[in-house]
C-alpha cells in the first residue's frame, strides 16, 4: 500500500470523510467533514449538471426525431422550438457545474504571476463583480419567468407551450450559478484558494494542453 506524503495510504485517505484546502500561502488547511450545507451545495452544482446533459441528451433525440420523419413523411410538431427550448436550458443549466468544476475559460497570464496577497484581492474583486452582474440577470430572470406564469403567456408556434415552462431552465439556471459565485466568494474571502482552480501546468506539453482546453 503507497502511503500519501501526510503518512496515510491511499486506502485510509479513500474512507476518509476528511477533506483539506489549500490556503492562499501555499499550506494545507483540513477543512473536517463536509458539512450538510457543503454537502447540499454540492448537491444542486452535481444536479445542474446533469439536466444539462439530460438536455443535451433530448436535443439529439429531437434532432434525430426530425431528420428521419422527413424521410417516412412524420413532421414533430414544434420541433424546433422544443430544440430550441432545450438549447437554452442546457446553456444555463450547466453553467453552475462547469464554474465549479474550473472548466470555464479562464485567462491566468498575468494572475498567475502575482504574490499571493495580491492574487487574493485580485480574486476577491472578481468574485464580487461576478456575483453582483450574475445576482443581476438571475433576479431578472427570475421576475420574467414569475410574470409570465401571471399573464398566461404562451408561444407563437404551432404547439401553444405556457413561456414560465421552457424559461425554468434559463432563471434556474442563472440562479444556481449566483449561488455558486457567492459560495464561492465567502470560500476565498475565508482564505482558501477558489475551488475552481487547477494545478499549474509544469511541463510544456500541459501548457498547450491548458491552451487548448481554455483555460490558459
Amino acid at each position: 500500500m503507497t502511503k500519501a506524503p501526510g503518512g496515510l495510504g491511499e486506502d485510509e485517505r479513500g474512507s476518509s470523510a476528511s477533506t483539506s484546502r489549500e490556503n492562499f500561502s501555499g499550506g494545507e488547511v483540513s477543512s473536517g467533514k463536509k458539512s450538510p450545507v457543503r454537502s447540499f451545495l454540492d448537491g444542486i452544482y452535481l444536479l445542474s449538471g446533469w439536466l444539462a446533459g439530460f438536455f443535451l441528451l433530448l436535443i439529439f433525440l429531437i434532432m434525430m426525431g426530425l431528420s428521419l420523419g422527413r424521410h417516412v413523411g412524420i413532421n414533430i410538431p414544434a420541433g424546433d422550438d422544443f430544440a430550441a427550448w432545450s438549447m437554452a436550458a442546457l446553456g444555463f443549466l450547466g453553467l453552475a457545474h462547469t464554474f465549479k468544476s474550473g472548466d470555464l475559460i479562464r485567462v491566468g497570464l498575468v494572475l498567475d504571476r502575482l504574490p499571493p496577497s495580491a492574487r487574493r484581492l485580485i480574486e476577491i474583486l472578481c468574485l464580487s463583480i461576478g456575483t453582483a452582474v450574475i445576482g443581476f440577470f438571475a433576479w431578472h430572470a427570475v421576475h420574467m419567468t414569475y410574470d409570465s406564469y401571471l399573464f398566461n403567456d404562451v408561444s407563437g408556434g404551432v404547439v401553444a407551450v405556457p413561456l414560465w415552462i421552457p424559461q425554468i431552465g434559463y432563471s434556474l439556471g442563472l440562479t444556481i450559478l449566483a449561488i455558486a459565485f457567492v459560495d464561492e466568494l465567502v470560500h476565498v474571502l475565508r482564505g482558501y484558494q477558489p475551488r475552481y482552480e487547477k494545478p499549474k501546468p509544469e511541463t510544456p506539453e500541459e501548457i498547450v494542453d491548458r491552451a487548448a482546453e481554455g483555460g490558459i
